[in-house]
């Protein structure tokens, strides 16, 4: 997980607003499969909403702790049932956010 500034996360944030969220967590919860997937779709675009159904078995804190605890995944945001989710690419193709992120760390 990567420690981001609030000029970063701000960034982040606004670039988030537009997104539809991308993945759901439902009533089968979080699992390493989901979570592979999520990390999947963040190698390509670095940075997914993903949302809390009612009928998921976890809360949002829940769903938190357990994305940071299995892999390195930065929350840019908690609102509501909805998380953004960010990672940078190790792919030079895809890093478009990540580049504006690291010129804001300056």
């Amino acid at each position: 997980m990567e420690i981001l500034s609030g000029k970063q996360k701000r960034y982040l944030r606004s670039q988030g607003n537009q997104l539809p969220a991308i993945f759901s967590v439902g009533k089968n919860g979080l699992t390493k499969i989901w979570l592979g997937q999520v990390l999947d779709a963040l190698r390509v675009h670095e940075l997914i909403k993903i949302s809390l159904q009612q009928s998921a078995v976890v809360d949002i804190d829940a769903a938190i702790k357990f994305i940071q605890k299995n892999s390195q995944i930065t929350i840019a945001q908690k609102i509501g049932h909805t998380l953004l989710l960010y990672l940078p690419s190790s792919n030079p193709d895809y890093q478009k956010i990540s580049v504006e992120v690291n010129e804001l760390a300056h």
